[in-house]
């Protein structure tokens, strides 16, 4: 008979204990490449195939009969302001002059966008809201790969396509010649460039676990140049030079970075997570996600810098001092800044200088308060001698409605859970939301929310995967699943399809017009 002879002092356990169970060497290492490795659809073609589809038929939709209405052959709503700005641009070689009345009150790039459809078809209804509807298309494609990517699952991206698709707020400002829609897609291109980072800073960690020299520092390794983070920044720069709203997402977006940084360190088991961050990934994310956009904002400014017209260029010398180290441009820029804060600074709600259409950003969520952006009272077409054409910036109900239920679980996930994706898709959204509280008084519109658009899609989409349920679950369990979540995904095309008038300005009956308004605050 054999004895069995402790090892170590660490192999005897008390009587009653239970030994501790064997694990293989380097198990713990391949649970965290596990934990590091993202998971993403393995058929790319597949993949890709569903992506530019639904991006051909959200064009088709975006597109259709894109020149109509006008009004009596002039722009309609907002469009009277950034139409003839975006004509200056083409005639001026890229900038606006309108030093008479100082009116131009946004960045640069989101008008010479306007002016490259008028460049190419001409001052009427195609040619302003051609690059809109571009813009409208490639956010449908941005957000079938982010969807994708978030949830691994070729479906749940087609989802998230179908519902953008059908979303009425994104509908109509695509077919609009203003400036938001500009904003939404580049917002919605960073927050894909800093999930598509997430998962390539995940990958070289697992490449560190794997080779086992993840720990030689307690605050982890350098990760190298990271494309995706700046490609992130110079579209947060593109949202800054469209409309100043986009640094609300520069600020969000550069802590969204460093805090996943963090989190990836935990998961690779570096000693020192969050130092190692701080140590090794907040210069870098500050020169990415705020030097970039900075660089890039001052970018979009390159024909004001040329020229000899734009409003307040050569102001330097005349209106402020010339002693300074700045150029001269620049303080003139600074200078111009200046007058254009005033303008939104004085921009307030009050009893003599209210806008029948405006709202407050506690209405958003849900669209209670949408606008009428064209209204004839007095048009052909509908089969009945006097007809009504309108559009309507709503957001579809169907998906509107479930913003605070949509909100309150991704809340919940985020923090109960610690599901990063809705964390990060609900700070993206709050950055279209929150920043408007804080001065209330100001003059606000229901058009403020394009941006948050895509971000609602996305927690909504993130639900329907919990209602699909898991890849594993039982052919029953995922049957049902697949059946809810296909009548939810129905009953928003017959929602897109019933408001279809009303966001395009087909000619319809005065009874039609007051079936359309659900609430009285539609009215």
């Amino acid at each position: 008979m054999s004895l069995l002879v402790p090892q170590s002092p660490d192999d005897v356990v008390d009587v009653g204990d239970v030994p501790p169970a064997s694990r293989p060497e380097g198990a713990d290492r391949e649970d965290r490449v596990a934990a590091l490795t993202p998971r993403l659809p393995s058929n790319r073609m597949r993949g890709w195939l569903m992506t530019l589809t639904l991006a051909f038929i959200g064009g088709l939709v975006r597109f259709w009969n894109l020149g109509f209405p006008t009004d009596k052959g002039t722009p309609i709503f907002d469009e009277k302001h950034y139409v003839p700005q975006a004509a200056q641009v083409v005639r001026n070689g890229g900038v606006e002059d309108n030093p008479g009345y100082e009116l131009v009150v946004h960045p640069p790039l989101g008008k010479q966008l306007i002016g490259l459809g008028e460049w190419m078809f001409g001052y009427d209804g195609v040619g302003w809201r051609f690059a809109s509807a571009v813009a409208g298309t490639i956010s449908i494609l941005l957000i079938i790969r982010i969807a994708r990517r978030l949830t691994g699952s070729d479906l749940l991206g087609a989802i998230a396509g179908i519902l953008l698709i059908c979303d009425g707020v994104s509908h109509v400002q695509s077919r609009m010649g203003m400036l938001d829609i500009f904003l939404a897609v580049f917002v919605v291109a960073a927050f894909g460039c800093l999930v598509a980072d997430r998962d390539q800073m995940r990958a070289r960690l697992a490449v560190a676990v794997r080779e086992g020299w993840v720990d030689k520092s307690p605050y982890g390794p350098w990760l190298g140049f990271r494309w995706w983070r700046f490609g992130a920044g110079v579209a947060l720069g593109l949202a800054c030079g469209v409309k100043w709203s986009g640094l609300w997402y520069v600020a969000a977006f550069g802590v969204l970075s460093v805090v996943w940084s963090a989190l990836a360190r935990r998961s690779a088991g570096v000693r020192n997570p969050w130092l190692g961050s701080i140590a090794k990934d907040l210069l870098p994310s500050l020169g990415a996600l705020l030097v970039i956009p900075v660089l890039v904002y001052l970018g979009t400014w390159w024909a004001w810098f040329a020229s000899e017209t734009g409003v307040d260029r050569h102001v330097a010398g005349v209106k402020i001092g010339k002693d300074s180290f700045v150029p001269e441009a620049l303080r003139a820029l600074w200078y111009y800044s200046g007058n254009v804060l005033d303008f939104h600074s004085k921009l307030v709600t009050s009893e003599t200088n209210r806008h029948p259409w405006e709202s407050k950003p506690w209405t958003w969520p849900m669209g209670l308060r949408p606008m009428l952006y064209y209204y004839e009272g007095a048009v052909q077409g509908c089969g009945q001698a006097s007809c009504v054409g309108a559009i309507m910036l709503i957001g579809t109900p169907a998906m509107w409605w479930l913003a605070f239920p949509a909100i309150a679980w991704g809340l919940w996930r985020s923090i109960a859970r610690l599901d990063w994706r809705y964390a990060g898709v609900l700070v993206a959204y709050m950055a279209g939301l929150l920043p408007w509280f804080l001065n209330l008084d100001r003059q606000m519109y229901f058009f403020y929310v394009t941006p948050m658009a895509p971000f609602l899609v996305l927690l909504i989409t993130l639900a329907l995967g919990h209602v699909l349920g898991p890849v594993v679950a039982g052919k029953e369990r995922r049957g049902t699943g697949l059946l809810a979540v296909a009548l939810y995904v129905g009953l928003v095309v017959a929602n897109f399809v019933w408001l279809w008038p009303i966001l395009n300005g087909d000619p319809i009956t005065p009874e039609m017009w007051e079936m359309q308004r659900w609430l009285p605050s539609w009215s």
